[in-house]
């Protein structure tokens, strides 16, 4: 069974997006661990509709918080507290895209972050990153926060409109390989998506 993690450097990039073009492009299965805020739909069933895998590929949650906030917050607000024993890895027949939530230092506890999760499972990881304004200095945070707990990174992808020197001098400085860019869509249906995925992102090496 092969394992990525996708993760992002803040909230709200596009990681949902990437991660359903990843496990459709592999034929895997996706698994999101912690859903924290279920309105209108949470990231799962955005996945179902945009993957073009079977439903039974969109593997149920461990936990589904309905507050959207950090899941430490949303937890507490639910009356629920997370175990590291419920977070791990499921065992499937095929590749297994993981997407996390949030950003690489969002808690999952009060003593808990997600890349700390990241370096418990010690699978791969694809950090999605914007295109834009502020994306150096939050990718090489977030690259510096893997590296420092020993994650190891599958690559970077942007996403969002081009910007040829935030593409170039981040993988320089972050010494981490480049996997390309995926555009923002008009509009998101499986096909689209799939042929913007093929034609942008060159899947991590195995």
């Amino acid at each position: 069974m092969s394992v990525l993690v996708v993760t992002g450097t803040d909230t709200g990039i596009g990681k949902t997006v990437f991660a359903a073009a990843l496990a459709g492009a592999l034929g895997g299965y996706y698994w999101k661990p912690i859903q924290a805020g279920v309105d209108p739909e949470g990231d799962s069933e955005t996945a179902a509709r945009l993957s073009g895998l079977a439903p039974g590929r969109i593997l149920p949650e461990a936990y589904r918080l309905t507050t959207p906030a950090s899941p430490h917050l949303a937890a507490r607000i639910d009356g629920v507290e997370i175990s590291l024993d419920r977070l791990a890895l499921p065992r499937v027949d095929g590749p297994l895209v993981v997407e996390g939530a949030g950003g690489v230092l969002v808690p999952v506890g009060e003593t808990l972050l997600m890349a700390d999760l990241f370096a418990h499972w010690g699978v791969p990881v694809i950090l999605c990153a914007r295109t834009g304004l502020g994306t150096i200095n939050h990718s090489l945070l977030s690259i510096a926060a893997l590296r420092a707990r020993g994650v190891p990174i599958a690559g970077i992808a942007f996403i969002g409109d081009p910007h040829a020197e935030n593409e170039r001098i981040i993988p320089v400085l972050g010494k981490v390989a480049s996997l390309g860019r995926l555009p923002y869509l008009p509009a998101l249906d499986p096909a689209g998506l799939a042929d913007a995925f093929a034609a942008g992102i060159k899947l991590p090496a195995a």
